[in-house]
């Protein structure tokens, strides 16, 4: 499933330490609490999976409508590997949210995920090309490569397919993604594949150890 929901999207200046130019002062971190809580209350309904994809699509699409919520330190490059800085995982580990931060020209190898899936676009844009496997279990490129701009967001499962490679659309400058999984996708043993098929499981656990503070309302409800 592919969903468009398109915003604009303007240049901005370089970010100065500690600042992003796109945020007020105070970051709007009760976008992120919202969507976490609206995706929680939808999954106590326990709704199929096609349904589940179909209601969050616009949970997602709206938070990432809005780019002045994500902290800073979850949206840092590293100039040798994407980052995968985990938000936000539910007590019961039934959806985990993650910020998945590009630089310039990175890429993925060929890898599934064994869960349902939703990506938001928040910054930036993203390439995905949907793979399948031949008679031989050999993947191969299946459709259109596909690519996602700020405000769109797609949806992925074992179901309707999860296999694919992605990559910043950009070979100069970060791309930020917002991914939500149907798990706590740190702790899922997944794989990688090789042109060859070869399978080789992985974990992607997550780049932070800390997790970012997102219920201190203090700053957003001075006494």
């Amino acid at each position: 499933m592919h969903f468009r929901n398109k915003k604009a999207f303007a240049t901005v200046p370089p970010e100065l330490p500690g600042v992003n130019p796109r945020m007020s002062s105070i970051l709007r971190l009760d976008r992120l609490r919202q969507f976490i809580g609206e995706l929680a209350t939808l999954l106590d309904s326990r709704p199929d999976e096609s349904t589940l994809l179909a209601q969050a699509h616009p949970l997602l699409a709206e938070l990432v409508r809005q780019d002045d919520w994500l902290p800073e330190d979850c949206a840092r490059p590293d100039p040798q590997r994407y980052q995968q800085y985990l938000l936000h995982v539910d007590s019961r580990q039934r959806f985990s949210v993650v910020s998945f931060v590009w630089g310039p020209g990175q890429i993925t190898p060929v890898h599934d995920h064994r869960v349902w899936g939703l990506i938001g676009m928040l910054r930036g844009a993203e390439y995905s090309q949907p793979y399948a496997f031949d008679a031989g279990g050999r993947p191969h490129p299946s459709g259109a490569r596909r690519r996602l701009e700020p405000g769109e967001v797609e949806a992925l499962s074992p179901r309707i397919g999860d296999v694919h490679q992605v990559s910043n659309a950009f070979s100069d400058r970060t791309s930020i993604s917002i991914h939500v999984y149907g798990a706590n996708i740190g702790a899922v043993r997944r794989a990688v594949f090789s042109a060859e098929g070869e399978e080789k499981p992985f974990i992607s656990g997550y780049s932070n150890s800390r997790l970012p503070n997102i219920w201190d309302l203090s700053k957003e409800n001075p006494a």
